[in-house]
């Protein structure tokens, strides 16, 4: 393997930043509290910063970390993982980062695949490291974040100015592995995305374009991934108290304390914070007068939080909701004003809810449903007569710069996700969904919890919409119980606060009458709290909800 020392071309932007902007604070952060409760932010400019992440790419160099060699990075977020991350990128090193949140035995197994040489952690990561040692053979260099307990170096002890100028390095081409990403599992096994240099810089611009070019400002992170970008394109990022595994505890009195401090003008949200967020908003009457633009994404956002998002917002704010996955970040956004015209109306009707147009160079097209690899386009083209089973409704492929191309494991996750066609590689998202007249893709469900049912295929978002507008509702999620081609199809309800259960069942089979595609609904369970995923907190676990259904129609029919 090549030692030629690379780093990531979009670092460019953030030296021009620095160089032109050396004192504008990168990361502003928590630590300690005010006297009211509140969090006491401080912060680290730009320059800082890049210095920092100098000196970590100098220590590393110094201890054998190369050009290509994978790096765990297990660092909460804040200042110092920034300072990892873009020390590493700007060595051609590559991150490797995953959500502990998924177990530790499932992250152990990741983290084996991933055949790391180094280890960047804060202390308990470290422990886990040392403990399960089997699991970390090839790990020649480990770093603690904080206080260490053992032998080795820590991240203080490296100092945040490097002995000297880093030496000369060249932009890596555009198809190097950037940084490995984990799938969080929720819906399958977790897979090992391998996202290039090119796909990170393409979602730079996709950024910057869905903002039509303008600065952001001060920008509110509540995911990691958005301040690696907002950084390169100049941003005061805000960093509000949160555990990423736990997005949805965020206390939305420190959100709305951080947006009128620092006048956050950009956030991005899952629906899980934004959710308890709006609520505290109307409750209180807390102003968010500085929001200019909310991104959320993660899960659908329910059209009745847009719609109330919007009457709590400066009426020139935008609301886009985001749609994406690890391996393509955004597939394609919709801005509030469009969604919530007629489109909010077909949703309920059962057509699926419209995710948007493709995002900025991408490009989007469905494949008929099946579970069999495809590995050429051809193979594509062989089933395209299977669509009209499931009336047009699809696996949705993509394809475009921000795409990621292959999985680093498993490496059968390539045989049956990606499909080769010419030059380019399409991604298979899992989703299913079709386009409309418009080029607007109308999403439906994943394609591992469809239903197959003795009167044809079900698909859950595309059924559940159709029950969550009934008062009293909060979600629905569709399950399948049984054996594939004779599944029953059962409808899982969480309800409102204060709902009462008999009439939402009353008003929930009426509103199954109107519908030819919700008829099949055999019965209604009504789950007191829905398991949901790690990440984003907001992804419904169709997979735990059947079993829990299950072992319920087995008590009621013994």
């Amino acid at each position: 393997m090549t030692t030629t020392t690379t780093y990531w071309r979009a670092l460019d932007r953030f030296r021009d930043i620095v160089a032109e902007h050396p004192d504008r604070e990168a990361v502003i952060y928590p630590k300690g509290r005010t006297s009211a409760g509140l969090p006491e932010y401080t912060q680290i400019t730009y320059a800082e910063l890049d210095a920092w992440s100098d000196a970590i790419a100098e220590n590393f160099t110094a201890a054998g970390v190369t050009r290509g060699m994978r790096t765990i990075v297990l660092v909460r977020p804040g200042p110092e993982l920034y300072a990892v991350l873009y020390g590493l990128f700007k060595i051609g090193s590559v991150p490797v980062v995953i959500d502990p949140g998924m177990g530790l035995f499932k992250m152990l197994r990741c983290l084996q695949a991933a055949q790391a040489e180094a280890f960047v952690g804060v202390p308990e990561a470290q422990a886990v490291r040392i403990v399960f040692r089997a699991y970390f053979r090839k790990v020649k260099v480990a770093v603690t974040v904080g206080r260490c307990y053992w032998r080795g170096p820590t991240l203080d002890s490296w100092g945040r100015k490097p002995a000297a100028p880093l030496p000369d390095r060249e932009p890596a081409p555009d198809d190097d592995p950037l940084l490995i990403a984990y799938t969080t599992g929720s819906t399958g096994p977790a897979k090992a995305v391998v996202l290039t240099h090119g796909n990170l810089s393409a979602m730079i611009g996709q950024v910057d374009a869905a903002r039509d070019h303008v600065a952001p400002g001060t920008s509110l992170i509540t995911a990691p991934v958005a301040g690696i970008l907002e950084l390169l394109l100049g941003s005061r990022c805000v960093l509000p108290p949160l555990i990423p595994s736990k997005v949805g505890a965020t206390d939305p009195v420190h959100v709305v304390d951080a947006v009128q401090r620092y006048g956050v003008r950009t956030m991005f949200a899952s629906p899980a914070v934004l959710i308890p967020l709006l609520t505290h908003v109307e409750e209180t009457g807390a102003k968010l007068s500085t929001l200019n633009s909310i991104y959320s994404g993660g899960a659908p956002v329910p059209d009745t939080v847009i719609a109330r998002l919007r009457k709590v917002l400066p009426e020139e704010a935008r609301v886009y909701s985001g749609y994406g996955a690890t391996e393509a970040l955004p597939m394609a956004t919709i801005e509030s004003r469009e969604l919530l015209g007629d489109l909010v109306e077909q949703a309920r009707r059962g057509k699926g809810v419209c995710v948007g147009k493709p995002a900025l160079d991408v490009r989007a097209r469905i494949i008929a449903i099946t579970d069999d690899a495809l590995p050429t386009w051809a193979d594509v083209e062989a089933r395209s007569a299977d669509l009209a089973k499931s009336r047009g409704i699809g696996e949705l492929v993509v394809a475009g710069p921000n795409v990621s191309t292959r999985y680093f494991w498993p490496e059968k996750a390539n045989l049956v996700g990606k499909i080769v066609d010419g030059t380019t590689v399409w991604h298979r998202t899992g989703d299913l969904a079709w386009l409309d007249e418009q080029g607007r893709i109308r999403f439906c469900g994943r394609k591992s919890q469809r239903l197959d049912t003795a009167d044809g295929p079900m698909f859950t978002v595309q059924v559940e919409q159709i029950f969550n507008t009934v008062p009293g509702v909060a979600r629905t999620a569709l399950v399948g119980i049984g054996e594939r081609g004779a599944q029953r199809p059962v409808l899982c309800v969480e309800l409102a606060a204060g709902a009462d259960q008999e009439a939402v069942e009353a008003k929930l089979r009426r509103r199954r009458e109107e519908f030819e595609i919700a008829a099949p609904v055999s019965e209604f369970l009504f789950h007191p709290k829905f398991p949901v995923d790690i990440r984003h907190n907001a992804k419904i676990g169709r997979e735990k909800l059947t079993v829990w259904a299950t072992k319920q129609l087995n008590a009621k029919e013994k």
